[in-house]
């Protein structure tokens, strides 16, 4: 069945991961402890690649936010790392099983909140990344398809 709502801003290729990916961590989102493994596996990740340290702050930055909303409103999923020396490039993927967004275009823009945060999550985490993708579905979850490059 295809997502009903999806935006996706700056495409990833597929298929997911790129062949030349491998994978460098798979972090269960289920406590705020979780949130930090994983900002801290995604540091260690762009590290490798040979990120600068605002490129690496970047995209720990947008991740914490897509995790924290995992935890948040999706009650917990699972992060998948994935880095690419090839493309000096680390791709995540964050999925939850929660209620699902159901407007993706509109939770994408700056001012939207569901009553709970400022308005800046997801569209700040897209502006801090290389790609970016949105998918989710009423009742069935979310997934988050985010790549920065070094």
């Amino acid at each position: 069945m295809p997502w009903h709502s999806c935006a996706i801003l700056q495409p990833l290729d597929d298929p997911w991961p790129p062949a030349s990916a491998v994978l460098f961590h798979r972090q269960p989102i289920l406590t705020e402890s979780d949130v930090v493994l994983g900002r801290q596996a995604v540091g260690r990740a762009m590290a490798e690649v040979g990120a600068r340290e605002v490129r690496r702050i970047r995209l720990v930055t947008a991740v914490s936010e897509i995790f924290r909303n995992a935890l948040r409103y999706g009650g917990g999923g699972e992060a998948v790392i994935f880095l690419d020396r090839v493309t000096k490039a680390v791709l995540v993927e964050c999925r939850d099983n929660g209620p699902g967004i159901e407007d993706t275009a509109l939770a994408m823009r700056d001012g939207y909140t569901s009553g709970k945060g400022l308005g800046m999550g997801l569209g700040g985490a897209q502006r801090l990344t290389d790609a970016f993708e949105l998918h989710s579905r009423p009742n069935e979850g979310t997934r988050v398809r985010m790549m920065s490059r070094a």
